[in-house]
């Protein structure tokens, strides 16, 4: 049977103000990416996120982003691939502390926002952010854009990878995402997203906004927390996904090149 994972970015309150609802959808993804920090975050969401996604059977995972609360680690910033490979490393290291204090394993690293749109786009920076995780924990999982140059890096270096598809967004042509200031970046309605995660999981195939079928590898969806219906969204795709015949399970419980 043909499997898939489900994630979602989480722990991304911070101090007094609260964003998503994450013990709901806990209730419905396979992998938590946790926030570490300095996009969003502080230690005591942190440590509420991993026992929260502990005690739900959800299979962690670091979210690093770029050091930047205020634009939330959504602005682009001209930083090296030194400075990549350290700001990884570092939230990696926060992470893993919290998640070691409360008696499990962390699975897999997902760069946040900026980072992760600038690593698809540049192999000096996806081959730092690969690099970064491959030193700390060479078990670990990367996950990244299908087909990017954050992919293509893990690769080399050894790395597990996991090609992350999107429901709700549009592909361009060479496989990238459309950019969300253009139009129809965003899909808004829940059956024309679902009957695009289900064909992306069960046919390998995405259309494009120039109306042609690119191939597409899709190892693990990604399920936006922060939305206003992205609870009940998230249950619909389980649902759905599970009617396809298709499983639903974290990626480390996959045996790598199943998919």
């Amino acid at each position: 049977m043909k499997t898939v994972d489900l994630n979602c970015d989480l722990g991304e309150s911070f101090g007094a103000y609260t964003l998503g609802r994450d013990a709901e959808i806990l209730k419905h993804v396979t992998s938590a990416n946790i926030a570490c920090g300095f996009h969003a975050g502080d230690p005591a969401t942190m440590r509420r996120t991993v026992k929260l996604a502990l005690d739900n059977g959800v299979a962690i995972g670091a979210h690093p982003g770029l050091q930047d609360l205020i634009g939330f680690g959504r602005r682009d910033m001209d930083i090296s691939p030194e400075e990549a490979y350290d700001l990884v490393v570092y939230q990696i290291g926060a992470l893993w502390g919290f998640v070691r204090a409360e008696g499990g394993a962390l699975q897999h690293v997902k760069a946040h926002g900026a980072l992760y749109n600038m690593a698809v786009r540049s192999e000096r920076l996806a081959q730092a952010i690969a690099e970064a995780v491959y030193r700390v924990d060479p078990s670990l999982v990367l996950f990244g854009l299908a087909g990017s140059e954050l992919i293509a890096a893990g690769k080399r270096v050894g790395l597990r990878t996991a090609s992350e598809v999107f429901s709700d967004r549009t592909y361009q042509a060479d496989g990238s995402l459309t950019p969300r200031r253009l139009p129809d970046s965003v899909i808004t309605d829940d059956e024309r997203a679902l009957a695009q995660v289900i064909r992306m999981v069960a046919e390998g195939k995405v259309r494009t906004q120039q109306q042609t079928d690119i191939d597409i590898q899709a190892d693990t969806i990604c399920v936006h927390g922060d939305g206003v219906r992205a609870v009940e969204f998230a249950g619909k795709i389980r649902s759905s996904l599970s009617e396809a015949g298709l499983a639903v399970q974290p990626i480390g419980a996959t045996p790598a090149g199943s998919n």
